[in-house]
């Protein structure tokens, strides 16, 4: 049992790593706050001063806010699909015995080591490439043409991207628990005239909620973030078709050179997220009671 003076020693001792943490959160999250509420543009710097609420004003009324909202939405949903499902697919299959299994896991479990812009693209000149890529070549020999992901698709194109590299970090989790289920329970079950299909959703489904809603919980919150792929691929075009809320940021800072709605805009990328957060906490919160 702990001692008042061992708990005492313990804050004490973790202090200092805690502060450290504060500083790196609170000191940006100020910074940002402040500039959201300046005039201050790279390109005139003499045309400073209090700008109000005008930056979120100008950020949430800009052609580009509703439209990358909404493949902000699509683009954490789509993945989130993409992973669930084959991360249960493939955490089923390699929970089963077969020569080769150690192998077949590392090479399932890679693609997450990858870093983002050199899976990006890897994925965009080697696979879907319209000219030389794979799946254009899979195309010709069955007498098509090309197909142009990036241009024609490109929303479809980064899911598939981020998906890819998901898909690991939900079949290492959901592996996990499935290796914890009851054999027995899932023995008797059989035993009992149970077909595969019936397990599966009675035993097996219930069993993996705890993973599945922490899976989704840790996967929004980076998807939520998506910007690497975007940038390397479709520069979040054609038009608007690919980009999402952290690159509207990145264009409105970085290549408008406005550094005040860039902030109002990275101001209101963290309150969403947070909304996000909160509904997605009390759902899971839901399942962990259970």
């Amino acid at each position: 049992m702990a001692t008042q003076h061992s708990r005492a020693a313990a804050r004490l001792m973790i202090s200092p790593a805690v502060a450290l943490l504060l500083i790196w959160m609170i000191v940006p999250l100020t910074m940002t706050i402040w500039f959201s509420f300046q005039q201050y543009n790279l390109l005139y710097p003499d045309r400073t001063g209090f700008a109000g609420w005008s930056n979120y004003v100008y950020f949430v009324t800009d052609f580009r806010f509703a439209p990358a909202i909404r493949n902000t939405l699509v683009l954490v949903l789509g993945v989130l699909a993409i992973t669930m499902i084959g991360g249960i697919l493939l955490a089923l299959l390699l929970d089963q015995p077969f020569w080769g299994q150690g192998i077949v896991r590392l090479l399932v479990l890679a693609p997450f080591f990858v870093m983002p812009t050199v899976s990006a693209l890897v994925w965009k000149n080697m696979f879907m490439n319209p000219v030389n890529g794979f799946f254009a070549h899979i195309a010709k020999a069955f007498g098509g043409q090309g197909f142009d992901f990036l241009g024609q698709a490109p929303l479809f194109s980064i899911i598939i991207m981020v998906a890819w590299q998901w898909l690991p970090f939900a079949t290492l989790i959901l592996l996990t628990a499935l290796q914890s289920l009851d054999r027995e329970q899932m023995e008797a079950a059989e035993m009992d005239g149970a077909g595969p299909l019936s397990r599966f959703v009675y035993i097996t489904l219930p069993h993996l909620t705890r993973a599945i809603t922490v899976v989704i919980l840790i996967q929004t919150i980076f998807l939520l973030s998506v910007y690497a792929e975007i940038l390397v691929t479709t520069n979040g075009g054609p038009g608007t078709a690919s980009m999402n809320l952290p690159f509207l940021v990145y264009l409105a800072s970085i290549v408008d050179n406005d550094v005040g709605m860039g902030a109002a805009g990275g101001v209101i990328a963290i309150i969403l997220a947070n909304i996000v957060a909160f509904f997605l906490m009390r759902a899971i919160g839901k399942n962990l009671d259970a």
